[in-house]
């Protein structure tokens, strides 16, 4: 028998993908967010028994971040809450080079429930579907931490990693750091979405100030300032970040999707030429 799966965030990034997976295995697939028909928010948690009534699995991605203050209280709250219904396994979202994701890492590990943690590093998809994505479509990328190195990860592969973890008792108790299967910088992550896209996107290494001066002036809400500066000032060249790792292959038994790869099949999307199609 296929048990019930809550999808905690099954409108983001990672969470869509993983539906529509479970959805295609004959899986069913409790969606909650904020604007669902079953609320879910990580602010009230009156919300919380509802979305967690007869399920059995859950994937937990925690908004805007396991590193913002008052994550930690929240998962502590959401796995008792979960324990007491009756759920018998967590997959938990996590964060490569994080401190304060491995304290809620930890709250899952020790939860006495089964589970798997996936500790991704950062998303290609930031520079199509999030805070990135404006400066490029502008034609003008500019960022502190130049000569930092990443491996970024596809949530494609993110998606299938947990989708595993979900449906296959094997990867119970076990920790995957996911990444791609190559660093790259800032200004090398421009150069590829410039050749994808077919247009020039300049790239200009600015001061962490300047940076946060200029999320201001977008009028970025603070805690999210808050967050990037923290990303980029803690996480980004933080020790062991930079490393490849080969859990996605050790999972999937392939290997993880190629920078070149994400940027050729977004460029068809269109996403980064919205200037020149007159949409801007």
């Amino acid at each position: 028998m296929k048990n019930n799966i809550l999808v905690i965030g099954g409108t983001g990034k990672t969470g869509r993908k993983v539906v529509e997976k479970l959805k295609a295995l004959d899986y069913p697939v409790r969606v909650v967010s904020r604007s669902a028909s079953r609320p879910f928010d990580w602010n009230d948690q009156t919300t919380w028994a509802n979305a967690l009534e007869g399920i059995e699995k859950m994937y937990i991605t925690y908004q805007p971040d396991l590193a913002v203050p008052g994550a930690l209280d929240a998962i502590e709250a959401l796995i008792k809450l979960a324990k007491r219904s009756g759920v018998k396994q967590a997959v938990l979202l996590s964060g490569k080079g994080e401190r304060e994701a491995e304290l809620c890492e930890q709250v899952v590990i020790h939860s006495g429930m089964d589970y798997t943690i996936v500790r991704a590093s950062w998303f290609m998809q930031n520079f199509s579907e999030s805070f990135f994505l404006d400066p490029i479509i502008a034609g003008h990328v500019a960022l502190p931490k130049a000569e930092a190195k990443v491996p970024y990860v596809n949530t494609d592969d993110i998606a299938d990693v947990v989708v595993a973890a979900l449906t296959n008792e094997k990867h119970n108790g076990q920790l995957y750091e996911l990444t791609g299967p190559r660093v790259l910088t800032f200004e090398e992550v421009t150069q590829e979405i410039a050749a994808a896209a077919g247009r020039e996107i300049q790239f200009t290494p600015i001061s962490m100030d300047a940076y946060i001066n200029m999320l201001k002036q977008a009028n970025i809400p603070d805690d999210y300032i808050w967050l990037i500066n923290y990303l980029f000032t803690e996480v980004l060249d933080a020790e062991g970040n930079n490393v490849i790792t080969g859990d996605i292959e050790k999972v999937l038994g392939r290997k993880p999707k190629d920078f070149s790869e994400y940027a050729e099949e977004t460029a068809k999307s269109g996403v980064w030429n919205k200037v020149s199609a007159g949409i801007l």
